[in-house]
């Protein structure tokens, strides 16, 4: 190309940006119709409605029973079906962690004859086998893999038992 072509298109691109630049000038009746709708006076608020209060009620009777709770056939119910914790046997160390702040290290041995290598938040590796109780929640070992342990936790189910839950440690993981 040559020069006096590229100093046109140049000059014809200014040309075209100052007459866009004109057009962004506000005119004289869009600012008076701007200050008009300014001055007008907004639509007036309606009141607040009225709160009402409500008198509590306090449960002071001992014979009235919570609404909100199970009723006593349903505590006794749930209490008496489904699992619960072996309150009689002696507590493993690793049962004083919760289950998140335990890692699987690795495996010991090959087949049947498997066991788990597990560490504790203090660094401490301990040895598991099927079996061991581990985790806050009465963890029962029940199937020790090369890459995981598998286990069956006790929980509250909320109505006053106690329900089974999976969890599992991976290796090199430090969540269930």
């Amino acid at each position: 190309m040559s020069r006096p072509i590229i100093q046109h298109a140049l000059a014809a691109a200014v040309l075209l940006a100052l007459l866009g630049l004109q057009g962004c000038t506000p005119s004289e009746s869009v600012q008076q119709w701007v200050a008009k709708e300014k001055a007008k006076k907004g639509a007036p608020l309606a009141p607040l409605p009225v709160i009402k209060t409500f008198e509590a009620f306090t449960y002071k009777d001992q014979d009235l029973r919570d609404p909100f709770g199970p009723s006593v056939q349903e505590q006794e119910q749930a209490n008496q079906q489904g699992p619960h914790p072996d309150q009689n046997r002696p507590r493993e160390p690793l049962e004083s962690f919760p289950l998140d702040g335990l890692k699987m290290s690795g495996t010991l041995g090959v087949g049947n004859a498997i066991e788990g290598l597990v560490r504790d938040p203090d660094g401490v590796v301990h040895r598991v086998r099927v079996g061991n109780y581990l985790g806050q929640n009465y963890g029962r070992i029940k199937a020790i893999n090369e890459d995981r342990i598998e286990m069956i936790e006790l929980v509250p189910n909320g109505a006053g038992g106690w329900m089974e839950r999976e969890a599992t440690i991976a290796l090199g993981d430090s969540k269930q």
